[in-house]
């Protein structure tokens, strides 16, 4: 049984929505020199994982086996787009990040503070590299992922 066309719609969403996230995420990493703190890597994997099983979507011909494949994708696509919010949060200091990336360490963690510093990494989390009209590429995925994930949803909710 092939799938239907909400369904059908649903899975080559699921699809194109992380292939462009990917790109424009690798291509400003390698083309724009834009290179990627520990939360960007955050947001990439989910992404890499709601490609793979969008693919394996795409490959099961019973539609059955294909919506839970599409449903997972979107949640994936969701997890992405709420690192983001996290993520663009942390840049424009509406609440404090978690990792080392987001600030230098303190002493009071114990250890060598010079040792603290150079082993912290280069690029900061809460530090944004690029905007476009004040928003983050961490913005920019959140508003791409967390609709498309509701679309998705939606178009698979119309597959009942």
């Amino acid at each position: 049984m092939t799938p239907t066309r909400p369904l059908s719609q649903a899975r080559t969403l699921a699809l194109l929505v992380p292939a462009i996230a990917l790109t424009g995420a690798l291509g400003s990493q390698y083309i724009g020199h834009l290179y990627p703190c520990e939360m960007c890597h955050w947001q990439r994997w989910p992404h890499y994982a709601a490609l793979a099983l969008a693919l394996t979507a795409f490959a099961t011909r019973d539609s059955k086996a294909t919506r839970p494949l599409v449903l997972l994708a979107a949640l994936a696509i969701f997890i992405s787009g709420a690192i983001g919010v996290f993520h663009a949060g942390v840049e424009y200091r509406w609440w404090e990040g978690f990792t080392t990336c987001t600030g230098l360490p303190n002493g009071a963690a114990g250890g060598d503070i010079m040792a603290q510093i150079l082993a912290a990494p280069i690029v900061r989390c809460d530090q944004a590299q690029w905007t476009l009209g004040g928003i983050s590429l961490a913005g920019f995925n959140a508003l791409l992922s967390i609709p498309a994930a509701i679309a998705i949803w939606v178009l698979c909710l119309k597959q009942r």
